[in-house]
């Protein structure tokens, strides 16, 4: 224990030394440690939580030999992703700045900067960058969902809503803009915790042109965005802008509120179904388990499937097949984005049919 306590103490986190003790934590362990390790340990602090893990990944290094000679050390490697960005800004910041005394505006930046860190850290989200009084965001990357436009804007709407909220010295109003698109992503760059993702391509500079349109406290999104939502959010439609450093006009809309459809995967299908392709067993399965459940012999049958293999458009299918007849139907919908929690992900309707 005392070779992690020394550890701990060279990194300028000695306080945490009693934690790592009382869990058992030792040398041999400390490598495999990961975020949500930390959190349970309880270092709450973002900040102390990247430098260990920083720290870690030194250690993990340190362990598979010594590093090449800088003549046969590997070029950064990079890939193409499509990534969300977001792009959020705080309104009036030049003229807080005239009229604060500098550490207070120093506080109300930093409220407003954790105020986005949290809302972007519950949907996925990577905080990439802070530009003075704004926040530069990625979602695909490092970490790739289904639905990273969904969650962008998710967490575009949540944050507006939670910086009006905040208790400042100022009333305080953001803009957010989000944009969609392929880029080139690449390693870590620069020392320490100064280092930040790397993304070359267009996107990021759209998505700051679209915040730069957006009124105070609204969400504005572009067209490819638009297209991965569906009838997931209520949009307004901006028309053809003319941006800045764009050569094209640009279709924006605005992200009103999330929409009261009854399931994303209707949300994300609203002009109707393509035909369902070699799942004649599987639908015959499910048939031959309803006649029975209508028999008396009650029936469960769970679907199960990587995401995208077609489970909602199975459930769909029979769903047409049961139309005709009297059914009730009872739906539970498990939020993606509140994955973590065992209850509040969940939400039922009933819906009846004679």
């Amino acid at each position: 224990m005392q070779q992690v306590a020394d550890w701990l103490q060279n990194i300028g986190l000695g306080q945490y030394a009693e934690r790592f003790a009382e869990n058992d934590i030792t040398f041999a362990i400390v490598p495999h440690l990961t975020d949500q390790d930390l959190r349970e340990l309880g270092v709450t602090s973002l900040g102390h939580r990247r430098q260990l893990l920083l720290a870690i990944a030194e250690i993990s290094s340190d362990q598979k030999g010594p590093a090449p000679p800088p003549s046969a050390t590997p070029h950064d490697t990079a890939e193409r992703r499509q990534v969300t960005v977001m792009f959020s800004d705080l309104v009036g910041s030049t003229a807080l700045s005239a009229r604060m005394d500098p550490e207070d505006l120093r506080e109300v930046i930093s409220a407003y900067h954790k105020c986005v860190a949290e809302a972007v850290r519950r949907f996925g989200g990577f905080v990439a960058q802070y530009l003075g009084d704004g926040v530069l965001v990625y979602f695909g990357y490092p970490e790739a969902h289904e639905d990273d436009a969904e969650r962008a804007v998710r967490a575009g709407l949540e944050l507006i809503a939670e910086v009006i909220a905040l208790k400042t010295p100022a009333s305080l109003q953001t803009r957010v803009g989000i944009a969609t698109g392929l880029v080139v992503v690449g390693d870590l760059i620069g020392p320490g915790e100064a280092r930040e993702r790397r993304i070359i391509g267009e996107t990021p500079n759209l998505a700051a042109r679209l915040q730069g349109i957006a009124e105070p406290n609204t969400v504005v999104i572009a067209e490819a965005t638009r297209r991965l939502l569906g009838s997931l959010f209520e949009l307004k439609d901006l028309g053809a802008r003319d941006l800045k450093g764009v050569a094209e006009p640009v279709r924006a809309w605005v992200a009103l509120r999330a929409s009261t459809v009854e399931s994303r995967f209707e949300a994300l299908h609203p002009s109707g179904l393509t035909a369902l392709v070699e799942r004649a067993e599987e639908t015959e399965l499910l048939l031959r388990r309803w006649s029975r459940a209508k028999s008396g012999d009650g029936q469960v049958v769970l679907i199960s499937g990587e995401p995208g293999i077609g489970k909602s458009r199975l459930t769909a299918a029979l769903l047409e097949n049961l139309a005709p007849e009297p059914h009730t139907r009872l739906r539970y919908f498990c939020s993606p984005q509140h994955t973590d929690s065992a209850f509040s992900p969940i939400r039922w309707r009933h819906s009846p049919h004679k």
